[in-house]
């Protein structure tokens, strides 16, 4: 038998509630009235935690006595409508979402409940208004976006996401050898000899994270979740439902143990960044090896706001993610060809007379000087090229914000060194014979 949904309605006339990010508090839009979500959470609780409970107690395809009886329990991830009686057909990891046929929000029972209770939540803060007005102004300074795109995309949907987290502590304690490098050049008149002194550079120390965040949603893409961070922790707030109804909310279908690895790359990511800063006084330092210990700590699973943006242009969907809390816009956005070569032409010629005029002086527009030589090719080619390569990844990565996320500096404490020493290793000589001019 399917289970029947949580519908959050006024008390006062039974109309539809949605919590108001700007107010902070439940709203009913028929009868304008206002209720505290400690006020909400506790007129529903007896009647959610029945609904759960009932959840709990049906049978699992697990647990079901055949094959047949388990494929019919595994499709039967639907609930009925408490306030209009439709069905409403879920993937098993949509906790919350509105009714498409009286509006009324809905809470799946047993979805938000039992290992899938959550233990903080942030709530809403911005309203899919300010996820519109984001929208514009992350167009805005793009120099590559096709002009195009920015009055002829269509916003198919936005929708504000509770979307679930794994927020992993640690202490971590670490052992690395870098390769570290000094390099002193030599001019003569006929050759250049760089000499390189090479050094094992150890170092032990370590660093204690806390709360960093990993979603636990297979549904959302990494890159876009990584990318709105950091989440203002001073808004957690211990977990009620009553934050939920006029959103969409997912439960976790990757459990702490799977997301974890995430964590830890992230935790390597800022530790062996930390590591590196002790080296700063050689030219280059490489990483040789590397022996990290982690001390876990128990996870927190927490629900975070984020608005989902969808748009369409010339058949190709993109997608935006908004931090529902603080604002910050990421995605992907098309690049212009003709932008781009345009771009690449102009970064070309002005790092050519750039490059020229460093080299040469008051001889760059000399065509004596237009050599294809060796040193030629070099200063009038390559490193023009290179610059122009330079600036064009710039352009590019303006259009693509959506990255995940390698480090978790904004969740480490102060890094502790306990142990270094450098030795030395060997001396390597280049000698780069110079080419003299006719």
């Amino acid at each position: 038998m399917t289970n029947e949904s949580v519908n959050y309605q006024c008390p006062a006339c039974g109309g539809p509630l949605h919590f108001s990010s700007a107010e902070q508090k439940l709203a009913c839009d028929y009868c304008d009235s206002r209720f505290e979500v400690a006020e909400v959470e506790a007129l529903y609780r007896e009647r959610q935690a029945k609904a759960d409970a009932k959840a709990s107690a049906a049978p699992t395809p697990e647990q079901a006595a055949s094959p047949n009886e388990a494929e019919m329990l595994g499709m039967n991830a639907g609930y009925i409508c408490s306030s209009c009686g439709a069905e409403l057909i879920s993937d098993g990891t949509v906790a919350v979402s509105t009714c498409p046929y009286c509006g009324n929000p809905a809470v799946a029972p047993g979805q938000l409940s039992g290992s899938f209770s959550p233990d903080l939540v942030i709530p809403f803060k911005l309203e899919r208004k300010d996820a519109l007005s984001a929208l514009q102004e992350h167009y805005k300074g793009k120099i590559l976006l096709p002009k195009s795109f920015i009055s002829g995309n269509h916003i198919k949907e936005v929708q504000g996401v509770y979307v679930p987290f794994w927020l992993y502590g640690a202490h971590v304690d670490g052992e690395v050898h870098f390769d570290a490098e000094n390099h002193r050049v030599t001019e003569y008149s006929d050759r250049t000899v760089t000499t390189i002194n090479h050094y094992d550079a150890y170092r032990k120390g370590n660093m204690s994270f806390e709360r960093v965040p990993v979603d636990g949603s297979t549904k959302m893409p990494d890159g876009h979740m990584g990318a709105i961070e950091p989440f203002d922790y001073s808004s957690l707030r211990p977990f009620s439902v009553a934050y939920m109804p006029g959103f969409i909310a997912n439960r976790y279908d990757e459990d702490s143990s799977i997301c974890r690895d995430r964590a830890e790359k992230r935790m390597e990511g800022s530790l062996i960044s930390a590591f590196r800063q002790t080296v700063s006084s050689y030219n280059t330092a490489s990483l040789m090896s590397q022996n990290l210990d982690y001390n876990w700590e128990d996870a927190d699973y927490a629900l975070f706001p984020v608005w989902m943006l969808s748009t369409s242009w010339n058949g190709k969907n993109y997608l935006f993610a908004m931090n529902g809390q603080t604002g910050r816009m990421v995605g992907e956005l098309p690049c212009s060809k003709p932008k781009l070569a345009l771009a690449t032409l102009i970064f070309f010629i002005v790092a050519f007379v750039i490059t020229r005029f460093a080299c040469l002086g008051s001889n760059a527009f000399d065509i004596a000087y237009l050599d294809f030589d060796l040193e030629g090719i070099l200063i009038n080619i390559v490193i023009p090229l290179v610059i122009a390569a330079i600036a064009d990844l710039f352009l590019v990565g303006q259009l693509k914000t959506a990255v995940e996320a390698t480090s978790a500096d904004s969740y480490c404490g102060q890094f502790d060194l306990t142990d270094e020493s450098d030795t030395f290793i060997r001396t390597e000589t280049r000698v780069e014979m110079k080419q003299q001019k006719k």
